[in-house]
């Protein structure tokens, strides 16, 4: 394991199960004090049990991403009650429903995979700043969960089905996002689209965080794909023959398959090791998985940083979560 920075305070979202609860378990290894954020604690706790994960390095909040009110109350309820700074902040939770034949809506009226991955959690960083800001760790940091298939610039970002993660000019956004709106560039739902588009929003965000407030804050903002995960219980809306070919797939035709508990080890690590200290930062394995293959720097598409779409994406959700004028 590498050196790691003085161990701290982490929120991170949906640990219930895969990645993030065994991201948790990573950073409690490393003496860190995890936050869970999920719509059942309960389950949180039972979860985190299961992996022996000591409870007194546990907080369990309720957070329903999908909600923009329970983000509210959720992040009020932190704060109150934590009595500890939050030094790192980890960006995990989402949501994938391919099956759909119409849109899901959240209580605000957005499409489900849009205000889950992206907007609920946009309004997450944007109450949380301020809490990072005054932390003394280190190393404060936001790291956010991307994904393969929302970068072209990568193999699994150029499969076209349904159609590769692209915002367009940001219609959807601009048009309020509610129905009959479902879609970033306000055309047809699609519901594979709709989870790419908020993972690409997701990486979109990284790189405005880190070009806005980097600088002025010393927070470091970075993304990563950890590698192909392909037993997640993400794929749990997927049909049943996907979930059983989709890990053989990984493991034994393209290499790509990474473990749960492997990929909660590398986001521990961009949470925690000195070696992922660098801000604005998307860090990648590989599409194929190599025996010691080390963290490297990945390339992000056009549409992942072009900046006139990252200031239009920031600038809307901003008022769709409320915190400027529509």
């Amino acid at each position: 394991m590498a050196a790691t920075a003085a161990a701290g305070t982490v929120l991170i979202t949906g640990t219930t199960s895969g990645v993030g609860l065994n991201a948790a378990s990573a950073l409690a290894k490393r003496g860190w004090h995890v936050v869970t954020a999920n719509r059942d604690p309960v389950k949180a706790a039972a979860a985190a049990a299961s992996l022996g994960i000591p409870a007194d390095q546990l907080s369990h909040l309720r957070f329903d991403l999908g909600d923009l009110e329970s983000v509210r109350v959720g992040v009020e309820t932190l704060v109150a009650s934590l009595g500890r700074p939050l030094d790192a902040l980890v960006i995990n939770a989402a949501v994938y429903k391919p099956r759909l034949k119409q849109p899901e809506r959240s209580p605000q009226g957005y499409e489900i995979s849009m205000a889950t991955n992206h907007l609920g959690h946009f309004l997450l960083i944007q109450l949380l700043l301020g809490d990072l800001q005054r932390s003394s760790h280190p190393s404060r940091r936001v790291v956010i969960l991307g994904t393969v298939t929302a970068n072209s610039k990568e193999l699994g970002g150029k499969i076209p089905i349904p159609a590769p993660a692209d915002l367009g000019d940001c219609a959807g956004f601009k048009a309020g996002f509610k129905a009959p709106i479902a879609m970033a560039n306000g055309k047809a739902f699609k519901p594979g689209k709709a989870y790419k588009d908020s993972k690409l929003c997701n990486m979109i965000t990284t790189q405005e965080l880190h070009r806005r407030l980097h600088e002025s804050t010393g927070i470091v903002f970075s993304s990563l794909y950890p590698g192909c995960v392909a037993d997640s219980p993400l794929f749990r809306s997927t049909p049943r023959a996907f979930q059983t070919i989709f890990p053989w797939f990984q493991k034994n035709i393209t290499g790509g398959y990474v473990s749960q508990a492997l990929a909660g080890e590398r986001v521990g690590q961009v949470v925690a090791d000195p070696d992922f200290s660098a801000s604005g930062v998307h860090w990648s394995w590989g599409n194929r998985q190599t025996k010691g293959g080390q963290q490297f720097s990945q390339e992000l598409s056009d549409k992942a940083s072009n900046p006139e779409t990252a200031q239009t994406m920031w600038e809307e959700s901003m008022k769709l979560v409320g915190l400027t004028p529509a």
